[in-house]
């Protein structure tokens, strides 16, 4: 919304200077985006009349103009200008003027020929970005006087953002409501008296669609010269509101849109047929719009119409067949109230937008319908004659505006301030409502021109934007400050990122939505149908959301690889997401935490201390093991379609499957064209988040007895396998029992295996026998050769 400063000060005239209004305004909630003077700063310029122009006689296109600028005496002036001529009123720079970009006039000679001054265009005043020739005043212009007083130049332009609910400040008179409420001055608001019917000519109205127009005023207005020029005072308010000058009858149904806030139209009352009405759309109608385009107009759109055809898109734009021209001598002047509901999207669904449109859908003040139409004609009859017709009025239900309870307490608690009733009702009484006051309760009933007022909250609103957002104090908060407790069963997320950082893994985070090829590439167990696709994917290579993390880090691993990173540690906090209708809180999905990894290229950093092997399984698998230390691990043999066959394995916490960890497959790696497999891991983020609560344990003050005993078992026996058979079964006096080497070759028979284990063995409340050492011995050489067919080794 763009203003004139001295339009509002018209209205309401606050002792501020232009930026302190500017402040109040913004600090109100309507934010002032720029504060833009009218004109750069110049000075000597004054109103001239050109009395004589004669050719110069050593130049074609100048000309030697004596101008009379008010001196008493005619001044001599060489110009250039291609519309210079007798008669104009014209501005002029006297010797000593300074104009925009620094320039100084001076007595000078062109030509030979002296000129005293220089005739301007509106360029040259920083009026206008292009000028053809002279600023051409009216015949009427004060010789003498300074243009910048006759052109009110020492002016400024206000642009404020208003926020949607706002639309009772789309008008001056809304403006100056408000900053007579602000400031407390007193708003001078536009007094409107109502027209008589000079003549009796109507045309009948009719409200086919109440509910979407409730309310409509027409009027005839006949014998106007619509060739009649516009004031140039309405013209120079209508431009520095951002709006193009066209015609007499148009700017005055733009001049009283700006100046109450009300879009009217005016049709050609000629091009009617019979009643007016408001309708919805008839199917497959079809409109010619004033901007040219043709439309085929939907169901949902509420139309102007007679009888016979469309008029209109009501509240968004008229139509080209029954719009007024240059030649119209007989209009129907239209002003009525369109619900926000039956405007709203109406316009952009057409690819355009209108003044009117931006109004409509906000919600405009349906008290000043009848205001509106009769200041309108009081402008036609003055600018442009004729002889108005009496007013139809047709009239539905229009908005309820209800009472609205606020309580002087809840109000002070939500602002933090000691307001009082009387205060509040001061704030109330400059905004213009209407309250009944119930001891420290208000009953605000809100005005026609207030869509926003709804609830309790809506009023505290006010008395904070009244009050002052800046005069609200903010002290320093004050309370019981505690440390919040943290769970002993639970580590904090950033110490586990952290021990991967320690690690020399580096946290990526990916999008959520991904590449479908991916879900068929990494994803366990996903079918088609249980592919969870986006609506409206922001790119078409990211349609589905992430049932794993593989994907984006393999993505992450082929952009390192292309900037010749050849050794890449990688992990990803984040969500996937899985169908299941039982799911909360989102129903029919679950969105568990993962953590996912991805190690590449060597084992460790390059170096002359380290060999270059390659990371592998058991690097990763240790890195997992160290991050949810001190639990112990298990790992089982496992089928991924994102890994290796014979290199991956399920991870189990206490018996339940947390995660999974492998080599990528060869078909992948292939694929996405890796110099080698990289080991990946996936694992539930809640199961890496829990630790158990320390026990205690009594440690021995006796020393350990260690025995080292080899076994010759079948080949397919796995060593989990044998350490879990011996749980329960061997004597409590073996405290650990491990694994330290395995020997296949010479001395060793075929499809056996030599199996290493170092024994420890200890008591926390005596030193062991031999006796008892070689019988726990002996039991544990048992369960192996019992369970597993075992053999000692010689």
């Amino acid at each position: 919304m763009k203003f004139s400063e001295s339009w509002l000060r018209t209205l309401v005239d606050p002792k501020l200077t232009s930026e302190e209004l500017s402040h109040l305004l913004t600090m109100a909630g309507l934010e002032v985006e720029e504060l833009d003077p009218v004109a750069p700063v110049f000075d000597s310029v004054v109103v001239a009349h050109v009395l004589e122009v004669v050719k110069h006689p050593d130049a074609d296109r100048l000309n030697v103009c004596q101008v009379d600028t008010g001196s008493g005496s005619p001044t001599t002036i060489v110009c250039g200008a291609p519309n210079v001529a007798v008669g104009l009123k014209v501005p002029c720079a006297l010797p000593g003027a300074k104009l925009p970009g620094d320039f100084t006039i001076k007595i000078a000679k062109v030509r030979g020929i002296e000129s005293s001054g220089m005739l301007c265009s509106a360029k040259e005043l920083g009026i206008a970005e292009e000028a053809s020739g002279l600023l051409i005043l009216p015949a009427d212009a004060p010789v003498g006087q300074s243009i910048r007083q006759y052109l009110e130049l020492d002016d400024n332009v206000f642009e404020i953002k208003l926020t949607p609910n706002r639309a009772d400040c789309l008008s001056l008179q809304g403006i100056a409501r408000e900053v007579g409420a602000i400031t407390g001055a007193a708003a001078s608001l536009p007094q409107v008296a109502e027209v008589p019917a000079s003549i009796a000519d109507m045309r009948a109205v009719v409200l086919d669609a109440p509910a979407a127009c409730p309310l409509y005023y027409g009027r005839i207005v006949k014998n106007v010269d619509a060739k009649a020029p516009t004031p140039e005072w309405m013209k120079r308010r209508l431009e520095r509101s951002g709006i193009r000058a066209i015609s007499a009858l148009v700017d005055i149904t733009n001049y009283v849109m700006l100046e109450l806030g009300q879009p009217l139209h005016a049709f050609d009352n000629t091009r009617l047929e019979g009643a007016v009405h408001a309708r919805m759309a008839n199917p497959e109608e079809k409109l010619l719009l004033l901007n040219e385009q043709a439309i085929a107009v939907d169901s949902d759109v509420l139309m102007i119409a007679d009888d016979a055809k469309p008029l209109a898109m009501a509240g968004i734009m008229g139509g080209e067949e029954s719009g007024i021209t240059l030649d119209t001598t007989e209009l129907f002047l239209e002003s009525a109230f369109f619900a926000p509901k039956a405007i709203a999207g109406r316009a952009r669904r057409y690819g355009f937008t209108s003044d009117a449109s931006h109004r409509f859908e906000r919600g405009v003040d349906f008290g000043g319908t009848r205001a509106a139409i009769e200041r309108a004609t009081q402008l036609i009859l003055e600018i442009c004659g004729g002889q108005a017709g009496p007013v139809t009025e047709a009239k539905a239900e229009l908005p309820a505006r209800t009472p609205v309870r606020l309580r002087t307490a809840r109000a002070e608690k939500v602002l933090g301030l000691a307001l009082g009733a009387e205060r509040i009702a001061g704030l109330f009484k400059g905004l213009a409502l209407s309250f009944v006051q119930q001891g420290d309760d208000f009953l605000v009933t809100p005005p026609s021109w207030r869509f926003d007022m709804e609830i309790e909250e809506d009023l505290i609103e006010e008395i904070a934007r009244l009050y002052g957002y800046d005069n609200i104090p903010s002290p320093a908060p004050r309370g019981r400050m505690e440390m919040m407790r943290k769970p002993e069963a639970q580590r904090p997320a950033y110490s586990i990122r952290q021990m991967l950082a320690d690690r020399g893994y580096q946290e990526v985070v990916n999008y959520a939505f991904v590449e479908e090829a991916w879900e068929a590439d990494f994803a366990a167990k996903i079918a088609e149908a249980d592919l969870i696709r986006l609506a409206n994917p922001i790119a078409s290579q990211m349609a589905v959301m992430r049932s794993n993390l593989f994907g984006g880090l393999i993505s992450n691993l082929v952009t390192n690889l292309k900037r010749k990173q050849n050794r890449v540690r990688l992990f990803e906090v984040g969500r996937t997401f899985h169908r299941d209708a039982a799911a909360q809180p989102v129903a029919g999905f679950r969105q568990p935490w993962k953590l996912a990894g991805l190690a590449f290229g060597g084992a460790l950093p390059e170096g002359w201390g380290a060999g270059s092997r390659k990371v592998d399984f058991y690097d990763v698998k240790g890195d997992i093991e160290a991050l949810l230390a001190p639990a112990m691990l298990r790992f089982e043999k496992l089928t991924h379609p994102a890994l290796h066959p014979g290199r991956a394995a399920r991870v189990l916490l206490d018996a339940q499957e947390i995660g999974c960890i492998g080599e990528l497959h060869p078909e992948w790696v292939q694929k996405y064209d890796l110099p080698q497999a990289p080991v990946l891991f996936e694992l539930d983020f809640a199961a890496v988040k829990s630790v158990r609560v320390p026990a205690y344990v009594e440690v021995s003050k006796f020393p350990p007895v260690v025995r080292d005993l080899a076994i010759v078992v079948d080949q397919n026996v796995a060593l989990q396998t044998l350490i879990d058979s011996l749980k329960g079964q061997v004597s409590g006096l073996i405290q650990d029992i491990q694994l330290f080497d395995v020997y296949v070759g010479k001395g060793v028979p075929e499809n056996k295996k030599s199996l290493a284990f170092r024994i420890v063995m200890q008591d926390t409340q005596r030193t062991l026998q031999d006796s008892e050492v070689d019988a726990a011995m002996q039991q544990l050489v048992s369960c192996f050769e019992q369970a597993f067919g075992a053999q000692l080794r010689a």
